[in-house]
């Protein structure tokens, strides 16, 4: 079989996942009956209130979009334009609320930091889509951590080599339920925090956010057609810090329950 059509089915599997959340047809979209070779498992995050999962499409971050964040990470915020980076799908680790989850401490790193995040779902997509009806394109939204072997981040920074191999690994995004925006709104304000063993190292408010989630939905779909299934992770308050193994990390935003991970 070609790379190019290996490509097709695994671009035809994805948007037939993002079809039946939006509720249509896809028209010119291969069914369930293709064969393959193998089965990939489809990463999904419970929604809640329904018995549907949401199926991820992309994980889309945004990078130091608090300025106290932004100063600690050695940059301008008043200078920086919003930047942007991916992980993989399977980079999610789904966290059931009032449970804490074991948390792998991924391989050669020495330095392993947390950073608490809100994480919008997107389940209408567009190219250059305005910031006013930016948010008619989020589905809901939930908490995350976008966890960063900061070492190997800082070192492929020195050697201006891309950033993957400090943010794009296993279970280095981990995330709570979704919620959809029909039930709790939009989160344009609220606490959010995060613990470690108790002790409180992140504390911020959302309406401290350099750029809105609205704003960044906007900049996004300049560069990238988003597309159903989409998630943004919309950056993190400053004292991002390390964790070790038997650490504790519980974050907090309000109106969303708390996310608990053990790091093993």
């Amino acid at each position: 079989m070609s790379k190019m059509n290996r490509r097709g089915m695994l671009q035809s599997a994805g948007l037939m996942a993002a079809g039946a959340l939006a509720g249509c047809a896809l028209p010119g979209v291969a069914d369930n009956r293709v064969k393959t070779p193998f089965v990939v498992a489809q990463t999904t995050v419970p929604i809640v209130g329904s018995d549907q999962q949401w199926p991820v499409r992309r994980i889309y971050c945004i990078g130091r979009n608090y300025a106290a964040h932004a100063r600690e990470m050695g940059s301008d915020p008043t200078r920086e334009p919003p930047f942007f980076f991916q992980k993989p799908t399977d980079a999610i680790q789904f966290v059931t609320p009032g449970q804490t989850a074991d948390h792998t401490y991924p391989p050669l790193t020495k330095n392993y930091h947390y950073e608490i995040e809100l994480v919008a779902a997107i389940n209408k997509g567009g190219r250059n889509i305005p910031k006013e009806k930016a948010l008619e394109h989020v589905y809901g939204y939930a908490i995350g951590l976008d966890m960063t072997r900061r070492d190997l981040q800082r070192a492929m920074g020195e050697e201006k080599k891309p950033w993957e191999i400090g943010k794009s690994f296993d279970q280095s995004a981990p995330i709570g339920p979704i919620h959809p925006v029909a039930q709790i709104g939009h989160f344009e304000k609220g606490a959010i925090w995060l613990k470690v063993n108790g002790v409180v190292k992140q504390t911020a408010n959302l309406n401290q956010m350099i750029w809105s989630v609205a704003e960044q939905i906007a900049k996004l779909s300049e560069a990238f057609e988003l597309m159903p299934g989409d998630l943004i992770y919309s950056g993190t308050p400053e004292n991002v810090g390390p964790v070790v193994r038997g650490d504790v990390m519980e974050g907090h935003i309000d109106g969303l329950p708390h996310l608990s991970v053990k790091v093993v």
